[in-house]
């Protein structure tokens, strides 16, 4: 379903205490923002937030970044927020691509790839974040053994990312192509999509690439 645009959203998410809608005046310095020295993970396209506020609250001894290119779900992201959320994290107005400039290398703890677009024309791969394109970006920012954590329904781009990582000599620490039946869960966090798949029946699929 389309989001209506929604009139003084780009400035209410600027305005709100959990918004960060000019990304690239922090740079290097965007992690001052939680003032401590935790790690910092972040999630590329966090949707409505579900996820990333459920795993802020479970780990308050780390620092989330959500990052999301539509302004108008950043809005619905912000407008979800309440007085006794987690206190350790933002959503940021912004693609991922724009991570090596905010970030020095080797400062990110661990990268989450949540129902990313599939990008099904064979002409729109470059724009998979599992390109290698993308994996050069995270290489970069993510700390020595940091981790890219990816769910997705769709088969074919979770396929196409097993064999992107293993080209590039990333470690595929954990694969499962039925998260929600397997050992797995136990600690899963699920999203808004995730929760839509799963009642209708789909198989989750999730891996863990490891930075070498």
């Amino acid at each position: 379903m389309r989001l209506r645009y929604v009139e003084g959203q780009y400035d209410f998410v600027k305005n709100h205490p959990k918004g960060i809608v000019e990304p690239t005046d922090y740079k290097y310095t965007i992690k001052d923002k939680f003032n401590n020295d935790n790690p910092i993970h972040v999630e590329l396209g966090c949707g409505k937030g579900q996820f990333i506020r459920g795993i802020a609250l479970k780990n308050p001894d780390v620092n989330f970044l959500g990052f999301e290119k539509s302004i108008k779900v950043a809005y619905r992201c912000v407008k979800c927020s309440s007085e006794d959320d987690a206190e350790n994290y933002y959503i940021v107005y912004s693609n991922g691509d724009i991570l090596t400039e905010l970030f020095p290398e080797k400062s990110v703890g661990r990268i989450y790839l949540n129902f990313s677009d599939p990008w099904p024309k064979p002409s729109h791969y470059k724009r998979r974040l599992t390109h290698k394109g993308f994996l050069d970006i995270y290489r970069k920012v993510l700390v020595d053994n940091g981790e890219v954590h990816m769910k997705t329904d769709n088969n074919d781009l979770f396929e196409y990312s097993i064999e992107q990582f293993t080209l590039d000599n990333w470690d595929l620490i954990m694969v499962t192509r039925d998260l929600h039946n397997s050992e797995y869960n136990q600690c899963n966090i699920m999203t808004e999509y995730e929760e839509k798949f799963s009642m209708s029946g789909k198989k989750i699929n999730k891996l863990i690439a490891r930075k070498r």
